[in-house]
């Protein structure tokens, strides 16, 4: 895997204690079983927040990278269209490949946490490599962007609730996963991904609460 662009790097967190940025003062560390998130201040549904701080006893689980599901038996093979997992293999309105790839991806993601006892709402760090879709310039980090909103970071931090979610050109709506974690992220754009035809592929680390 050949990283070429490193685009965006952030953190957040799944267990929110607060809705502002948390003050830390000098020789804080956290509680041994504390999952503590710094948000931004300003912002009741940020994407991602300033870090995340885990006690010395919080059990973690790191997933190995995951990419889509071949969904599609009736595009052709090695193809990014083989791995939408829409029905028909049609793309709804303005929803692009990698926006599907990504939407599958995340669905196979919270399959691999609920093996292991967890849930999208427990993950704590991702790092997700996109491969630009053919004959594109660069990778589609919008598509992913919204498809990553379907599964984490849609609550109002003030009010708890969901926040409608646009899939493609659609309406915003509620969200495929309502969750509140913010994880620590980071999204990369690769000349190659390890299966052909996949654009999208993401890894997790997860905590366990106590």
């Amino acid at each position: 895997m050949q990283i070429r662009t490193a685009v965006t790097l952030a953190a957040a967190t799944v267990l929110l204690l607060g809705t502002g940025t948390a003050a830390a003062t000098a020789g804080w560390s956290p509680h041994p079983h504390e999952i503590k998130p710094f948000l931004p201040a300003g912002s009741t549904n940020p994407a991602i927040a300033d870090g995340v701080a885990l006690g010395k006893q919080v059990a973690t689980y790191t997933a190995s990278g995951l990419g889509p599901a071949a969904a599609n038996p009736t595009a052709p093979a090695d193809s990014p269209e083989r791995y939408v997992d829409f029905p028909g293999g049609a793309l709804p309105p303005g929803v692009t490949v990698t926006e599907a790839q990504a939407v599958n991806t995340l669905k196979r993601v919270k399959a691999n946490l609920a093996a292991a006892g967890l849930a999208p709402g427990d993950v704590v760090s991702m790092r997700a490599y996109l491969e630009k879709p053919p004959g594109a310039a660069a990778a589609d980090f919008a598509g992913w962007n919204r498809a990553y909103r379907q599964f984490f970071a849609n609550t109002d931090l003030a009010s708890g609730q969901p926040v409608p979610v646009p899939l493609g050109t659609a309406p915003p709506a509620p969200p495929l996963e309502v969750n509140p974690a913010r994880p620590a992220r980071v999204t990369i754009e690769i000349a190659n991904l390890p299966v052909a035809g996949w654009l999208v592929e993401v890894e997790v680390a997860a905590a366990y609460k106590r």
